[in-house]
């Protein structure tokens, strides 16, 4: 497993995995278009990919222009493996690194999904639309283990 930054060379396998999760789906594919992951890695923030065997399995993205974690996503038959966590982890310490505002998150209700965010230390604070909304705080991620 080698996990890294991500690069716009990896959006066309980014949007495989994003396409192949079996929760939080997409109502249409075209609502989040390569120029949209492009735009989140290279200027509003960051993404980080994990590779397996030279194909990526996952990814997340942070965006610090709207303090919110854009992305986390992995193809299902990677799941279980620590590599949601691990994407996580490097995403939450760069953000904190650049800056001390709470960050957000959405999420489907019912999902295992939610679950993870809850282990991980996010507190459920709401509704955002249809989706579970999730913060964590500066101090908050400081304390986790």
């Amino acid at each position: 497993m080698i996990f890294r930054e991500a690069t716009t060379a990896d959006i066309t396998e980014m949007q495989i995995v994003r396409h192949t999760v079996k929760e939080n789906t997409l109502s249409d594919p075209a609502l989040v278009t390569d120029k949209d992951c492009e735009e989140f890695i290279t200027i509003r923030g960051k993404g980080w990919v994990c590779e397996v065997e030279g194909h990526i399995v996952g990814f997340a993205i942070a965006d610090l222009q709207q303090h919110n974690i854009w992305a986390l996503f992995l193809r299902p038959e990677f799941e279980g493996r620590g590599i949601g966590r691990e994407l996580h982890r490097l995403m939450l310490d760069w953000y904190f690194s650049k800056t001390n505002e709470t960050v957000w998150l959405g999420t489907a209700p019912g999902t295992r999904a939610a679950g993870f965010y809850r282990k991980a230390g996010w507190k459920e604070v709401g509704m955002h639309g249809k989706e579970l909304k999730f913060e964590m705080t500066y101090t908050d991620w400081m304390k986790q283990p």
